[in-house]
C-alpha cells in the first residue's frame, strides 16, 4: 500500500515538472511567434547613423536558433528593421557586445556586454535606447541572446558609417 501511495505522489511530481518544461517551451510558440513589432524611429532624418549590421544564423547545423534581418545603430537608438526576425524561445535579450565578430557563446559569456532589454517580439522592427555616455565605437556587435539558457540566438556584426 506505500508503495503505492509513493509511486502514485512520485508520478505525480514527475508529471508536474514534465509539464512545467514542456509550458516553458511551448508557451513561446503559441502565444508569441505570432506577434509582429512595428516601432518606427522617430525624426530618423534628423539622427545620425553610427553604424549598420545584419543578423545572421550563427551556427546552420542548430535549426532552432537563428536570425536574420538588419539593425541599424543611432548614437542614442538601437533599431532593429522591419526584416528583423528569430526563432522563438524564452527570455531573449538585445546585447551589445564589444567583440566583432560573435559566432558562439563563448564569445558572449564573461564580456562586458550592455543589456539593452528584453526582445519585444521575435519578428518586425524594434527599438531600444542606448543608454547616455555609451561609446559605441567600443561594440563592434549586437547579439540576441536568451539569458533563460545562456544560449546565443543571432549575431550581427556592426559597420561603422564614416
Amino acid at each position: 500500500m506505500i508503495r503505492l501511495i509513493v509511486l502514485f505522489f512520485g508520478g505525480g511530481i514527475l508529471g508536474l515538472a514534465a509539464g512545467f518544461a514542456a509550458g516553458i517551451f511551448v508557451y513561446p510558440y503559441i502565444f508569441l511567434a505570432d506577434i509582429v513589432a512595428s516601432e518606427e524611429v522617430a525624426a530618423a532624418d534628423s539622427k545620425q547613423v553610427v553604424a549598420k549590421g545584419s543578423f545572421i544564423h550563427a551556427n546552420p547545423s542548430d535549426p532552432i536558433h537563428y536570425g536574420s534581418g538588419g539593425v541599424t545603430v543611432y548614437d542614442d537608438l538601437l533599431h532593429l528593421e522591419s526584416d528583423f526576425e528569430v526563432g522563438p524561445g524564452p527570455k531573449f535579450h538585445v546585447y551589445l557586445v564589444p567583440h566583432d565578430n560573435v559566432t558562439e557563446s563563448a564569445d558572449v559569456e564573461g564580456t562586458m556586454y550592455i543589456d539593452l532589454g528584453r526582445l519585444k517580439a521575435f519578428k518586425g522592427s524594434q527599438n531600444y535606447s542606448v543608454p547616455a555616455g555609451v561609446d559605441l565605437a567600443q561594440f563592434g556587435s549586437v547579439v540576441i541572446w536568451c539569458e533563460k539558457f545562456g544560449v546565443l540566438i543571432s549575431p550581427a556584426k556592426l559597420a561603422f558609417e564614416g
